[in-house]
């Protein structure tokens, strides 16, 4: 029985930083980010708690560590693409869409200083990109934080938005009398469009970023 066990332990691929923050992801994406601790990470990788501690400092490291393997998923912009608007159209879609994949991301992306090389890499190209277009750097720094601040706004409300779709209609309906016409007219004339089917409510993310490249584009050429 000990021998067994011994030779299930070599064939055991050994643990690293690499593999650790993995199963932490993987964890992450499956319970939420709050079920996250040194211990159900230990017990879920079949090692002793204490085993972590060689590849990662403290939870706080491995958050650090998640961000960056999310970050590492989004499209790096291209600098000198000759389009910088299409490029910044493409981050702006892949960081959604990556965020989306991991619903607890946007929060650590906004609520912590990330520094790591993938991170790193990823605001480098960003403003690169922008200065290469003829942007100025205060002119880019606002820009890709306006972007930031518009998807990860977008993602948010859309993870956590208590209604699905396919249920506007009825909760339209469902609040309609809390907006009588007399009082609520324009509130009321947007729930009826809906309940009648005319406007699905659907909101898309490609709506507000038009109206955002839009104005950097008339900034970028008034300068």
């Amino acid at each position: 029985m000990a021998r067994e066990t011994r030779k299930k332990a070599a064939r055991r691929t050994p643990l690293s930083r690499e593999k650790v923050l993995r199963a932490a992801l993987q964890m992450s994406d499956k319970r939420g980010i709050e079920s996250l601790s040194m211990r159900k990470l230990a017990r879920g990788l079949k090692v002793e708690a204490m085993s972590l501690y060689n590849h990662v400092a403290n939870k706080e490291d491995i958050l650090d560590g998640l961000v960056e393997l999310v970050a590492s998923e989004i499209d790096l912009p291209s600098i000198g693409s000759g389009d910088w608007r299409a490029t910044m159209h493409q981050r702006a879609s892949s960081a959604h869409a990556v965020l989306m994949r991991h619903p607890w991301a946007t929060m650590l992306f906004v609520s912590r200083v990330n520094v790591g090389p993938n991170m790193l890499r990823y605001v480098d190209a960003t403003i690169g990109c922008l200065r290469e277009a003829g942007f100025s750097y205060p002119m880019a720094d606002h820009a890709w934080t306006a972007l930031d601040a518009y998807v990860y706004g977008f993602t948010l409300q859309k993870l956590n938005f208590p209604f699905d779709p396919s249920e506007y209609a009825g909760a339209a309906e469902q609040f309609l009398h809390r907006t009588p016409v007399e009082q609520f007219p324009y509130l009321n004339g947007m729930s009826q469009e809906v309940i009648l089917g005319r406007h699905d409510g659907v909101h898309q993310l490609e709506f507000g970023l038009e109206l955002i490249l839009d104005g950097l584009e008339r900034m970028r050429a008034a300068s």
